[in-house]
C-alpha cells in the first residue's frame, strides 16, 4: 500500500498492488480508512486468510484497515524500510538545523550548505563531499551523532534472522533514547511503537519497493497528459496502464 499525489496540495490516492506480480489491484480515492476496507471486502474469509504480509508505511488508515481485516494483522503488517528511515533523517536534519543556528550565531558558518551531506547513507556520498564530510565527521557536532545513529538503524535490515534484528534495535533504541537530541528521541520512540512492524520483515522480507516503482510510472502517465482535472479520469488512466489488463487475444 502506498500513496501517490492526485492533484495540487494534499490530495492522494492510496495505490495496493500485488507483490508478485506488480500490477495494481485498487485504488482508494480518499485516502480514509473506510475506502481502504472497500479492498479487504472484496475477499472472502477464506481468501483473506491467504493474505501473507503486506507493506505499507506507518500512516493509520491502511495499518487499521488491516487489523480489522486479517488474523494476527501485526504479524504480517510489514513497515517500509523507506518510511522508517525518513523518520531518523528527519531527525538528523532537525538536528543540523537546531545546531547551524546555535553556531550563526556565533558567527562560525561551518555547517552552513552541509543539509544533503548528512541525508546521505554513508556509501551514496558522492566522491567530491568526501573529504569535508569526514572533517566534519570527525568533529564534536551533535549533527554528527544524529547521522552516526541513522546509520547504525540501517543496519537491521541486514539481519538474517529475526533474533539478531531485536538485539540490534535493543541497542540501537538505548543509544538513541540516550542521546540527548530531542529529535532523535522523538523519532526512536516513535519506531518502538511500530517495533512489530519492524521485526515482522525478518519473517517476509518485503517491502514498497515494488510500489514505488509503480507510484513512479504513475507520476510519468500524469506527466504525459499534462494532469488531470478529473480524479476518476486519472485512476482509469491508472488501470488501463498498470491494471493487469491483457489487450490483445490469446493465440492458440
Amino acid at each position: 500500500m502506498d500513496e501517490k499525489s492526485a492533484g495540487r496540495g494534499p490530495d492522494y490516492i492510496t495505490v495496493v498492488s500485488n507483490l508478485e506480480t506488480g500490477w495494481v489491484e485498487y485504488l482508494a480515492g480518499e485516502g480514509r480508512q473506510a475506502s481502504l476496507d472497500r479492498f479487504f471486502e472484496k475477499f472472502s474469509a477464506e481468501e483473506r486468510k491467504g493474505i501473507e504480509a503486506v507493506a505499507m508505511d506507518m500512516w493509520d488508515p491502511p495499518v487499521n484497515s488491516t487489523r480489522d481485516h486479517l488474523d494476527k494483522a501485526d504479524d504480517k503488517i510489514v513497515f517500509d524500510r523507506y518510511y522508517l528511515m525518513e523518520y531518523m533523517t528527519g531527525a538528523v536534519d532537525a538536528v543540523r538545523k537546531q545546531e547551524n543556528r546555535a553556531f550563526s550565531a556565533g558567527g562560525d558558518k561551518s555547517l552552513s550548505g552541509t543539509k544533503y551531506l548528512w541525508l546521505y547513507s554513508e556509501e551514496n556520498l558522492p566522491e567530491r563531499h568526501r573529504d569535508r564530510f569526514a572533517s566534519l565527521r570527525g568533529g564534536d557536532l551533535r549533527t554528527a551523532r544524529a547521522w552516526a545513529i541513522k546509520e547504525s538503524l540501517r543496519h537491521l535490515w541486514s539481519y538474517k534472522r529475526r533474533g539478531w534484528g531485536e538485539k540490534h534495535f535493543r541497542r540501537w533504541y538505548f543509544w538513541a533514547t540516550h542521546s540527548r537530541l530531542q529529535p532523535v528521541v522523538d523519532a526512536a520512540r516513535t519506531l518502538k511503537c511500530h517495533e512489530a512492524g519492524l521485526m515482522s520483515y525478518f519473517a517476509h522480507r518485503v517491502g514498497n519497493a515494488g510500489a514505488k516503482r509503480l507510484t513512479s510510472r504513475i507520476q510519468a502517465i500524469r506527466v504525459s497528459a499534462r494532469g488531470y482535472r478529473n480524479r476518476e479520469h486519472f485512476k482509469t488512466a491508472i488501470w488501463f496502464h498498470l491494471g493487469g489488463l491483457q489487450l490483445y487475444p490469446a493465440t492458440p
